[in-house]
């Protein structure tokens, strides 16, 4: 007997065995998908993880359904690297399985429901069983989806329940292929009027009766004789003036033959690729020591500051690594980056270069996925968002991870709850690739590293073209507002600036790190605010649709006219978010073009190109935003940069809220005179005393990062200790506290004063989830697989507590 191991994408830790005959053992190879029931009638998509001969003790083996896949899509690396992520990570490499694959390789099964017998007395049949056996009648099999629609209601399993035991229906399980490749429709005149005879009769027909006909023919033959490429029937309809219908219509007399040729999503058809810039002296400089740290460090951090020239130093990197046959992967934080920097590689690289993200279908995702797994030469750079780590890489030869120190490279929601910077420099090892780490403003545990020696360190400490580091100016709001300089939000001296930039015809920069109009709305008489009826918070205004939203749940509501607790129409907003700056905006400055970017404008997937496009063509004069300004954008016009409130960063309950305030209004600053001329920095605080807010306004990295680690060895944080955070969550809050208290108690026992907690979070509920945190902190000398372990023990024993059963645990590794 044969039988093979699978990898099934559902949270459970073990592999699944199944039978398998001798010629299918001969043919799977790992990395294959099969489809395997599973349960009592579910059809999943399995990843083969190995063949062998040694049944299973303990259950009874199954057959598979059948193999969906001629070759593997799963390569070895890639298994090893997500079992890695699955054992450091402390989730299950299902989860991993499912997070890494394209939802269209994850196929699951679909109910089909047939008749089995057509002599039914129709009075036995309740309504809507007769529905059901109705709509049967007409077809011959209807997927559980049209009975829904059929019976107008979610629940049908009772209805088909019924007539199973009645043995007037079938039920099987169906698997789908959701990946669909592009076809592009061709014609092509008929083989029987090759010869010129037959087409000169023809032609004679047409012109009696058929004049459009004829016309189309005429074109067909005109567009042939240009070129010999397939005529596409867009193409032929352009050229002709006339309808597709038209063409159908040759089509069915048989005229003319249409054929389907296979098309690739994602395709390049820009210019042919440049020569790339000559690297000036710093540069070189940085570009040289990189080359010597990668002879005896896998992994170098480059420090450069805003605007030093960091994606040159890399494009040349990448044109060294292409020479040698090898694959390059480019990873940034955020999806509004990509735009920027497709556009940037492809003027160097041409179509060599790949894009992945989320933002991109399924089908996109499937094709450069194919693409990489077989080397193709389109596929040679790959940019993409944490999720292109994951890809089928042949040849890795260079991984580089750009704005290092960003957040945005952790995934939080749902498992694995991975840190692409620290999975990809185990993926380069995997591969023996090397790793190169780019920021203005490491992350402390990066920098840490590289001044132990860990990593190699580079540092570009000029900007390109040596243009000075733009001005930094902390303003006093607290002082303003006592000398009423204040104009809404804007004081005196942040308008008087913008003012004489709008004039020199520059672009200006506003930040303010929240969206929405503003975050509370409170009565005036009784000082209720509206809360989300899921969430321990406030309902955010958005004044653009008139409603309150939750920005953890999206709960929404209509704006109140009164007050709910006491009805009385004295409402005001506190607090500030983009859409006020833009409304305060629009009537300071009427005659100037406002743009807004935040979550809120850049849902689609071509959103942040439009905006980047627009203020690059400098249609835009004043770009309001969140975050997303802050993460590596390269504007060239920009010579002034607005900070509403430094304050809201600093006062946050974090450990690495200060690092992060740091990096925030470092990054911002750096947006400003990119160019030939220094930019300005105006930073609204009421604190401008505050250390960080000094630091910033000197460009002191050093000083923030001597202080910081001081703070971190005090207090026992990272890079000093590792960091485990369990997350425990249920509905009832008495269940989840006596549930968080035994988990906490537990850990207690063998760690002792390393487990902090359990405590509720700053927002102690989410979707009607009450949750408290317990945070283990390991010394460096302590080992970090041993204590992993006796985690999972406590776990395994917490899921066999009935009590409990309810109650979500949520680990999360290095929970930074």
């Amino acid at each position: 007997m044969y039988y093979i191991d699978v990898i099934l994408p559902i949270p459970l830790k073990q592999k699944f065995t199944y039978k398998v005959n001798k010629d299918e053992a001969a043919f799977l190879r790992q990395g294959m998908r099969v489809a395997v029931p599973f349960g009592k009638s579910k059809v999943y998509t399995a990843i083969v993880y190995q063949v062998h001969q040694t049944a299973p003790s303990g259950y009874e083996t199954k057959e598979i359904d059948q193999i969906l896949d001629k070759y593997p899509i799963v390569t070895q690396s890639q298994i090893k690297h997500w079992q890695w992520i699955a054992a450091y990570y402390m989730c299950t490499l299902g989860e991993v399985i499912r997070a890494a694959l394209p939802s269209a390789f994850l196929l699951e099964s679909e109910t089909i429901i047939s008749l089995s017998k057509n002599d039914v007395s129709e009075d036995t049949l309740s309504d809507e069983e007769f529905l059901v056996f109705e709509a049967l009648q007409h077809q011959s099999s209807i997927h559980i989806n049209d009975v829904r629609s059929v019976l107008d209601r979610k629940n049908v399993v009772a209805v088909l329940e019924k007539l199973l035991q009645k043995n007037i229906i079938h039920v099987q399980e169906e698997v789908f292929e959701q990946y669909k490749p592009k076809l592009k429709r061709y014609v092509k005149i008929a083989s029987k009027y090759a010869s010129e005879e037959n087409l000169r009769d023809l032609l004679d027909q047409l012109s009696k009766r058929a004049h459009k006909q004829r016309e189309v023919l005429m074109n067909l033959f005109m567009l042939t004789a240009q070129s010999n490429k397939p005529i596409s029937v867009k193409q032929l309809t352009k050229k002709s003036d006339t309808s597709s219908a038209v063409i159908k219509s040759l089509v069915e007399k048989e005229i003319l033959e249409e054929y389907f040729i296979k098309k690739d999503r994602v395709e390049y058809s820009g210019d042919e690729a440049s020569d790339i810039k000559t690297l000036n002296e710093a540069q070189q400089v940085a570009f040289s020591e990189i080359k010597e740290s990668f002879k005896t460090k896998d992994v170098t951090l480059l420090h450069g500051v805003t605007s030093s020239g960091k994606t040159e130093i890399y494009v040349r990197l990448i044109s060294e690594i292409l020479k040698t046959g090898k694959q390059v992967l480019y990873m940034l934080p955020e999806i509004a980056l990509t735009t920027q920097l497709i556009a940037r590689l492809q003027h160097y690289f041409g179509s060599k270069v790949s894009v992945y993200h989320s933002k991109y279908s399924v089908n996109e995702r499937v094709e450069v996925w194919n693409n990489v797994l077989h080397s193709k030469p389109k596929a040679q750079i790959i940019i993409g968002a944490r999720s292109s780590m994951f890809l089928p890489f042949q040849n890795l030869g260079l991984i580089l991870v750009d704005e290092e120190h960003e957040p945005s490279f952790k995934q939080y929601n749902p498992a694995p709850r991975y840190h692409a910077r620290d999975a990809a420099v185990v993926l380069a090892s995997i591969h023996n690739a090397k790793t190169l780490m780019g920021s203005a403003t490491p992350s402390l545990e990066s920098y840490f590293n590289a001044s132990q020696g860990k990593y190699g360190l580079v540092t570009l400490k000029t900007r390109y073209g040596n243009v000075l580091m733009p001005e930094i100016e902390l303003v006093d709001i607290k002082e303003k507002s006592r000398k009423k300089r204040m104009k809404g939000h804007f004081s005196d001296r942040l308008l008087e600036e913008m003012q004489e930039v709008l004039e020199l015809g520059e672009q200006i920069i506003l930040f303010q790190n929240r969206r929405g109009f503003s975050p509370i709305v409170e009565c005036t008489t009784c000082g209720t605010s509206p809360q989300c009826p899921n969430c321990d918070v406030s309902l955010t205004y958005h004044q653009y649709k008139n409603e309150l939203r939750c920005h953890y749940c999206g709960y929404h509501m209509a704006m109140q006219l009164s007050c709910m607790a006491c009805g009385s129409e004295t409402l005001d907003t506190k607090g500030f978010g983009t859409e006020q700056i833009e409304t305060e905006l629009k009537a300071l400055f009427p005659k100037h073009s406002i743009a807004r970017m935040d979550q809120d404008t850049t849902r689609g997937k071509n959103a942040y190109a439009k905006l980047i496009a627009k203020l690059e063509n400098e249609e835009i004069d004043i770009l309001v935003g969140t975050q997303m300004l802050a993460k590596g954008l390269d504007f060239r016009n920009i010579s002034l940069v607005g900070v509403m409130n430094a304050d809201n960063l600093l006062n946050f309950p974090d450990f690495r809220a200060h690092e992060r305030s740091f990096q925030l209004l470092q990054q911002v600053s750096g947006r400003a005179g990119r160019t030939s001329k220094r930019g300005k920095v105006l930073i609204q605080t009421y604190n401008p005393y505050h250390q960080i807010l000094q630091q910033v306004s000197t460009n002191d990295y050093s000083g923030m990062y001597d202080q910081q680690l001081e703070e971190r060895y005090q207090y026992k944080y990272p890079p000093y200790y590792r960091t485990i955070k369990i997350t425990c969550k249920d509905r009832n809050l008495q269940k989840m506290q006596k549930a968080a208290k035994w988990f906490g108690q537990a850990l207690e026992n063998k760690l002792g004063e390393q487990v902090l907690g359990p405590e509720p979070p700053p927002v102690g509920r989410i979707r009607n989830m009450y949750i408290s945190n317990i945070l283990i902190k390991i010394p460096k000398k302590q080992s970090l697989e041993h204590t992993k372990k006796y985690i999972n023990r406590v776990e395994q024993s917490f899921n066999a507590i009935k009590e409990f059963s309810s109650v979500r645990l949520l680990i999360d590794v290095d929970n930074y």
